[in-house]
């Protein structure tokens, strides 16, 4: 993190979870921050406690990214502020667990503007500038959840899925427009800019799971967690061990052999 000593980080979702982690971890190396995200009094406590042990600046901006204009309120801010980001953090998001049909509309469509709209926006204001004083990063959270579909939580692992491969898209672009560092072969610096590889947290203990943890939400969802546990893909026959390695096949037998594989494969072929 000594990296970014004296330059200004901007973490979206910055009152709670990995978005604090994120702001211990590069205040400790000296990085100035702006910290986004709906709870002002969270940011503002954060803000003053990381300032006080770390000797750094920092700016604080509530913003909801549900609505479609907090992206561009918080690039107006930081332009008023004088402030040149060089490391965005794509940081917000949130999931909704439950049957899909069950859960509210309005709670899908903002899921969808949090954890996709919102990541597009902000990398488009702020990448532009990046690319014209050659150098910055950015860094996409995804999840574990975006690299396969999950029952009762589709949605948010849809949107993750999305994440992950928007971040990659953006890392990898036609090598003649690659420029890399001398310092750093190992990283690919696009149009100047670093783009890391997508970033995938697992579970993660956080302020919303904290409020989830009530007697009644466990009883409710204790039927649902069932359902889930019986989501089982159907258990395949293995094919037997071969004992020692099959004799070469020679020119006057390879039909036979190749009628005998698509007769074992065939049979091992689950039922449909």
């Amino acid at each position: 993190m000594d990296n970014w000593r004296g330059k200004w980080a901007l973490i979206t979702g910055a009152s709670a979870g990995i978005g604090v982690a994120f702001a211990k971890e590069l205040a400790f190396g000296g990085t100035n921050l702006v910290l986004t995200a709906r709870r002002k009094d969270r940011l503002e406590e954060l803000a003053r406690s990381l300032a006080a042990n770390y000797k750094i600046n920092t700016q604080v901006i509530a913003a909801d990214l549900a609505d479609s204009n907090a992206p561009e309120k918080i690039f107006a801010f930081t332009k008023e502020k004088g402030i040149e980001i060089d490391l965005l953090i794509n940081n917000a998001g949130f999931g909704q667990y439950g049957e899909f049909p069950s859960v509210e509309k309005q709670r899908l469509l903002a899921m969808v503007q949090v954890n996709c709209s919102a990541v597009v926006h902000l990398t488009r204001l702020y990448l532009p500038e990046m690319i014209a004083r050659r150098r910055g990063y950015v860094l996409i959270l995804a999840s574990t959840a975006s690299f396969q579909a999950v029952p009762y939580i589709s949605t948010y692992a849809a949107t993750k899925a999305f994440d992950l491969l928007f971040a990659e898209g953006r890392r990898t672009r036609r090598r003649d427009e690659t420029l890399w560092h001398p310092s750093e072969r190992s990283l690919p610096r696009l149009d100047g800019v670093r783009i890391p590889r997508r970033f995938r947290p697992g579970k993660i203990h956080s302020k919303r799971r904290d409020r989830r943890k009530s007697r009644a939400h466990r009883a409710e969802s204790s039927g649902r967690r069932q359902k889930l546990c019986d989501f089982r893909p159907r258990k395949l026959s293995r094919r037997p061990r071969r004992t020692s390695r099959p004799p070469p096949l020679r020119n006057e037998n390879c039909r036979r052999h190749v009628q005998a594989g698509k007769e074992i494969e065939n049979h091992f072929q689950p039922a449909r």
